[in-house]
């Protein structure tokens, strides 16, 4: 099983994000989110069959988490794009959701660590190679080709995270990066000479996912134990592009359903300023985790609202569908369910009691006619 590779995000944080780029990036991050989550649920399975999922909880529930936050941002960062409308509001907004720390829930269960998402996707990628190798769950022989170009991968990545490094533990870090650049071509040499290297890759892999995991999450800690005004002040920031996001978010599903939640969205100018004084600073953090809280609630239910109108025009596709498999889709009955049932979900708001009861009742109708079709078949059979 190979592992998905987070996308190279763009911009940084105080520079608003350019439309194209912003475009192909949130592409390229849904479809990392997809691979990703895939591959979680089989280390998951392979953990259980292996009898190890105690030995792995905590990296596999803070790969989960990590991989919950990024979603919930992608859902954020979507809402925000609107389909490319979006001005330089919008494009301030999007910057600070890609490099703002993440504020989602859960993520604390990794330490407490203050990531960027880019940071968080890094941080998931190191973990599930980690897990993978653990596991044992690449193929030996007729793969390791593939595994040192993927150990190659990882290593210019640990490239650019040592180059991060502060100056006092950078040469270490590099030192560690060349014996790991060392015993990499060392294996592949072996390999291209027709030499068993399986015994030699799962240590190798292990190790390289180890030192990135530790680089990532030092770095994380580094900026932890900075100024805790500072830590506030972005996390404030971060919550008023959430706001704004959310808030948009709200309207699409107030727009788009109804009944809709009517949940209130945070206003997080009444925090007020970020204060200087640490006694009046433990309130304050305090009070933005609390309206990171509401969000997340509110975020949940609105999107929630919006997957259920969507997953009854998935019903009544697939009613349409078999319909016309068992030969009653042009009966005039079915024609006129399906039709006003179509015509009811593509309101906006879309009533969605009523929906549940027009699709239920397409439903009925569909059945109903395949039934009296076959009981006709069945009398008038001369045999």
């Amino acid at each position: 099983m190979s592992g998905a590779t987070a996308p190279l995000a763009p911009g940084r944080l105080g520079q608003p994000l350019e439309p194209a780029a912003a475009q192909t990036y949130l592409a390229a991050l849904e479809e990392w989110l997809r691979l990703r989550r895939a591959e979680l649920d089989e280390i998951d399975a392979a953990a259980l069959a292996a009898q190890r999922a105690d030995e792995l909880t905590h990296d596999l529930t803070l790969s989960m988490a990590l991989w919950k936050a990024a979603s919930d941002r992608h859902q954020l960062l979507v809402a925000t794009w609107d389909g490319g409308r979006v001005g330089a509001t919008e494009r301030d907004r999007l910057s600070v959701l890609v490099w703002g720390q993440l504020q989602e829930r859960g993520v604390a269960g990794g330490g407490g660590l203050a990531l960027s998402l880019p940071e968080a996707c890094r941080l998931s990628d190191a973990l599930a190679g980690e897990l993978r190798s653990r596991l044992a769950l690449d193929p030996a022989a007729d793969a390791h080709a593939r595994r040192v170009s993927d150990l190659r991968v990882a290593l210019d990545r640990l490239r650019d995270q040592v180059a991060l490094e502060p100056v006092e533990s950078r040469p270490a870090a590099q030192r560690t990066l060349d014996a790991l650049v060392e015993r990499t071509e060392a294996v592949a040499e072996r390999a291209r000479r027709g030499g068993d290297v399986g015994g030699l890759l799962g240590p190798l892999e292990n190790d390289a996912a180890r030192v990135e995991r530790d680089l990532i999450v030092g770095g994380a800690q580094r900026r932890s134990a900075r100024e805790q005004v500072a830590r506030a002040a972005e996390q404030l920031a971060g919550l008023e592009a959430r706001q704004g996001a959310l808030a948009q978010l709200a309207r699409q599903a107030v727009g788009t359903v109804s009944p809709a939640p009517r949940h209130a969205v945070p206003d997080v100018s009444m925090l007020g300023p970020v204060p200087s004084a640490e006694s009046d600073l433990t309130a304050y953090l305090a009070r933005l985790e609390r309206v990171d809280a509401a969000m997340s609630l509110a975020q949940s239910r609105y999107a929630a609202a919006v997957a259920e109108r969507d997953e009854l025009v998935s019903r009544l596709d697939g009613y349409a569908a078999k319909a016309s498999a068992v030969g009653v889709g042009h009966l005039p009955d079915v024609v006129g369910a399906e039709r006003t049932a179509r015509e009811v979900l593509d309101r906006r708001p879309a009533p969605i009691p009523v929906a549940h009861r027009l699709v239920e009742a397409f439903q009925a109708w569909v059945d109903w006619s395949a039934t009296e079709g076959a009981a006709r078949a069945d009398t008038e059979d001369p045999a």
